[in-house]
């Protein structure tokens, strides 16, 4: 009784859940200011577009690369000039094992940028500093809230591709 008892331990054991950070590193990062100086002798109304993305590969066995792009433009709302682009991707070496596809799916698209977004944050704010913009702090990010409503929008694209086919057997 007691060795099958060790055995069912030794089996959970095996399939607990594994998130550790390997490393986390700049891999590509971007600064323009094209239309300097002139730019601050402008009134400063900045109008901010954001856009944000996550990449993931595996790359070893139990490995993978999740990268966090994030692009920041600012224009000028009245003369419409650039003030600057900037761009990083900051990534993470992540060892994850023992989890189901749709929470590898959300460990990969929510948890590990979660854990990037602080350095991807604090980059972008050091760059604009530097080009000597007023300080740009970026909002936190809820990417569970992303990922739900990734899951959301897949349910239901699944959904209208179902209903044509529930139609014609209908009529």
């Amino acid at each position: 009784m007691s060795e099958e008892n060790k055995e069912v331990v030794t089996e959970e054991q095996e399939v607990q859940p594994v998130l550790q950070i390997q490393r986390i590193y700049v891999k590509d990062v971007s600064f323009e200011a094209p239309n300097l100086p002139h730019i601050f002798q402008q009134e400063w109304k900045p109008k901010l577009g954001f856009d944000l993305s996550t990449e993931a590969k595996q790359i070893g066995d139990d490995l993978y690369e999740v990268c966090l792009n994030i692009s920041v433009e600012t224009t000028l709302e009245d003369s419409g000039d650039v003030a600057f682009i900037c761009e990083v991707k900051q990534a993470g070496i992540f060892t994850i094992s023992g989890l189901e596809d749709i929470q590898m799916a959300h460990c990969l698209t929510s948890q590990c940028p979660n854990m990037l977004f602080p350095y991807a944050r604090e980059l972008v704010a050091s760059l604009v500093n530097r080009g000597t913009f007023p300080a740009l702090n970026l909002s936190p990010v809820n990417f569970d809230a992303l990922f739900m409503d990734y899951l959301q929008r897949q349910e239901q694209a699944e959904q209208a591709e179902k209903s044509p086919e529930e139609n014609k057997e209908i009529h």
